[in-house]
């Protein structure tokens, strides 16, 4: 167990938990500055959504978790509450895509009222920071009566629960829903945004877009599958965990850091592990619950300090003597060398797994629910290390090799490379 961690559940019981009712939280401007304030005191949010381990948030120096729905409400606050943490909380606003009519009163009434007893339910947690309503609406959408729902909804809030701010969540930001808002929205206290590759210039872009109140990036985090290189055959290439690593920290550190007069704070995506395109793309953390090197990137920027123990450093790693961006082809059954470079801050002695899987054909967009393919075993020796083989399928297709790097302390190195097996 790492020493950090240790330390952080030695401190849970001393977690105080005196408070029964609900924090004033509220938003402030003086001297021109944005600032959140918690209990009359500020408070710049290190978050992270999911909060799959909030123990190691806290370890870390966070102080937030990010949720999209208030389905398991009532445990993610309890969670927070034992980790020192809290929470913003989703509503799950319907998004039009997903077959919601903003067009019929009848179905929009219901909805208010869904959200309203779920608003009723939480509002009283000494936990719950701000309200989050709906996430993306604005992904993929051509009504704009939806921010005329937001409105509604943000207004319900304040009616019922004069102590927590209010929010929505756009994919990214441009002029046309940053005017909806501005129009449609006075009631919404907080503009959310989630962002990938573009972290670096929203401060730049929400004063562009006249953007003149308070925001919070509410995910970021890896360059985004439809942010990065493409193969002919439409797979696109991840990042290593090394150079998530890198570019977390400079994106952050050239963006909201900077930024000292409307951003509130972040929420680092994702604290836990998911399958979206591969199962290792945004999840800071692996199947098993191993960390990559992100998560010391985020240890180091909410705290300043780096953790003893480091994620081992994924150098290169390269199939048929090519890297993930080269369009890598190679014949079926043919065998192929597989190498991989990782080094270990602390010298730990690393051991290695290598997965080989079909490229997934279960593809959806806005972060909704993919199935992980089945892993195709016996190509690949037992008990591989650093360099191995791979015998490539007889199936004409797109796959993906994946390596991962462990240093027996809960760290792990992760990188994958897409191929296509062509026939002759």
């Amino acid at each position: 167990m790492k020493a950090h961690l240790l330390l952080s559940l030695l401190t849970l019981s001393t977690v105080a938990c005196a408070q029964t009712g609900p924090v004033k939280v509220e938003v402030k401007q003086t001297n021109g500055r944005y600032e959140l304030l918690r209990g009359g005191k500020p408070y710049f949010i290190k978050g992270a959504g999911g909060g799959q381990f909030p123990e190691r948030i806290k370890a870390c120096g966070g102080n937030s978790i990010r949720t999209w729905t208030t389905v398991g409400g009532e445990k993610v606050l309890a969670e927070a509450h034992k980790n020192g943490l809290t929470v913003m909380m989703g509503l799950d606003v319907v998004r039009e895509r997903h077959g919601f009519d903003y067009n019929d009163p009848k179905a929009v009434a219901e909805q208010l009222q869904r959200l309203r007893a779920d608003v009723l339910r939480f509002k009283d947690s000494p936990d719950l920071l701000f309200w989050g309503i709906g996430n993306e609406l604005n992904l993929e959408y051509t009504n704009p009566k939806v921010w005329d729902a937001v409105q509604q909804i943000a207004q319900m809030i304040h009616e019922v629960d004069p102590n927590h701010p209010t929010s929505t969540v756009l994919a990214g930001l441009n002029q046309q829903e940053v005017d909806y808002i501005k129009a449609k929205c006075p009631a919404v206290d907080i503009l959310s945004i989630n962002t990938y590759a573009g972290l670096a210039s929203i401060p730049q872009q929400v004063r562009t877009t006249g953007w003149k109140g308070p925001y919070v990036v509410a995910e970021w985090g890896p360059t985004g599958h439809w942010e990065s290189p493409v193969t002919p055959w439409k797979a696109s290439v991840e990042e290593t965990s090394s150079q998530k690593a890198a570019v977390y920290q400079s994106r952050y550190e050239a963006s909201v850091a900077k930024d000292k007069t409307q951003c509130l704070g972040t929420y680092v995506f994702l604290w836990g592990q998911k399958q979206e395109r591969t199962p290792t793309w945004y999840g800071l953390f692996t199947e098993d619950g191993k960390e990559s090197e992100v998560v010391d990137v985020m240890q180091y920027l909410w705290s300043g300090a780096w953790p003893k123990n480091r994620a081992p450093h994924l150098a290169s790693f390269t199939l048929n003597n090519k890297q993930a961006t080269d369009n890598v082809y190679l014949q079926p059954g043919q065998r192929y060398l597989a190498a991989v470079a990782v080094t270990d801050p602390n010298q730990d002695q690393l051991t290695y797994r290598w997965e080989l899987l079909p490229e997934s054909t279960d593809l959806k967009s806005g972060g909704d629910r993919e199935s992980r393919p089945v892993a195709i075993t016996g190509l690949i020796p037992a008990g591989a290390k650093a360099q191995t083989t791979l015998t490539a399928p007889q199936k004409e297709g797109a796959y993906r090799l994946f390596v991962y790097a462990y240093d027996g302390h809960d760290n792990v190195a992760t990188a994958n490379i897409p191929f296509y097996v062509q026939a002759k």
